[in-house]
């Protein structure tokens, strides 16, 4: 079977087995998120999970690799309850104007406990001003935390998992702090990292700011057979060149709208819309190359060559500033890139993403 076989058939899964099972859970959250007692904090929660329902749906791909059907339901229960608290967290840091560092590490404890099956629980709403969430935010951990425990190759997985989800919450806790002071503390912290990879100080803060490569541990923990070796190729392969493609483009499609909200967003950090062509190249090359390397490359190739389908797909990146580097990087992706483009802006026509 070729690797665009192999690739078609986890598509064909993800859309008929996982987006189901995906919308399922999130409506279960979304009568959950429903009862909260306090208006802000259920405004926030039922907004999370209605505008960023893509990126639980794109996460979900990661529960079609294993073989056991018992353990995909694991993995997406684990994903969709993760990748919710990822969501709600960035809209109480981001929506509610509230600039507050502490209050922020403090939620963000909630994602590294999820992450943590045995670990303990905290007040994660202890510096925050809004408190009485009737539960929720502790339901996600919870959930996230069982299915996790289910996974028999977790435990071999964890220690890359914590070292992604610190750096993924040092990100979030940061790139709402003040304008001058985030971009401060950001380079401060990942500039000699990044000079290692020969990246740019915002292009690696990008790549912390992905949970794709959570889930691929999370996908390889449901094999018992799982190795260190295993578990450090992927680690290098999503850190930072999946990861850091996955945030770039989000970053991308959304500039307008961060220039307006006065948001930071890495990709205004470029120079000029060439340069930005040039440097998403790299990335798609590096991440290619990489994914082609690992066990199930059809499944990693797939989720390379999906990301930019995704992601331009998306009506924002109509912009016609965009439009060549948006050529650039689909020709750089490939034609069955192209092709899951068509399918996504499809998709899109017809509401299911």
């Amino acid at each position: 079977m070729s690797l665009q076989t192999k690739s078609l058939v986890f598509l064909q899964r993800m859309l008929f087995q996982s987006f189901p099972a995906v919308e399922k859970e999130l409506s279960n959250w979304r009568n959950v998120a429903s009862l909260i007692p306090q208006p802000e904090l259920r405004k926030q929660a039922l907004a999370s999970l209605r505008e960023k329902k893509f990126h639980c749906q794109g996460g979900s791909v990661y529960a079609t690799l294993s073989p056991a059907k018992s353990l995909r339901r694991q993995l997406l229960k684990a994903i969709v309850s993760l990748q919710t608290i990822s969501d709600y967290l960035d809209n109480l840091s981001d929506r509610s104007g509230i600039v507050n560092e502490d209050a922020f590490r403090q939620l963000h404890l909630a994602f590294t406990d999820a992450l943590t099956p045995e670990g303990r629980d905290h007040d994660y709403y202890s510096c925050y001003p809004y408190v009485r969430d009737g539960g929720y935010l502790a339901a996600l951990v919870k959930t996230c935390r069982q299915a996790l425990a289910d996974l028999p190759g977790y435990k071999k997985m964890q220690g890359h998992i914590m070292e992604l989800a610190h750096l993924y919450c040092h990100l979030q806790i940061v790139k709402h702090l003040e304008e001058g002071k985030r971009e401060a503390i950001l380079k401060k912290r990942l500039e000699p990292l990044a000079q290692k990879y020969g990246l740019y100080w915002w292009e690696l803060a990008a790549a912390t700011g992905s949970t794709l490569g959570i889930f691929a541990l999370m996908a390889a923990a449901a094999d018992d057979d799982g190795s260190k070796d295993r578990a450090a190729a992927l680690k290098e392969t999503y850190f930072p060149w999946i990861g850091g493609l996955h945030i770039l483009l989000d970053y991308f499609i959304d500039q307008q709208e961060d220039r307006r909200g006065g948001d930071l967003n890495f990709c205004s950090f470029y120079c000029s819309q060439d340069e930005a062509a040039a440097r998403f190249k790299l990335f798609l090359r590096q991440a290619k190359d990489k994914a082609a390397g690992l066990p199930e490359p059809g499944f990693h190739l797939l989720v390379v060559k999906g990301l930019p389908a995704l992601y331009l797909s998306d009506f924002k990146a109509r912009d016609p500033g965009y439009l060549s580097t948006c050529k650039v990087i689909l020709q750089e992706a490939g034609a069955f890139s192209q092709q899951l483009f068509l399918l996504c802006r499809f998709l899109r026509r017809i509401g299911v993403i």
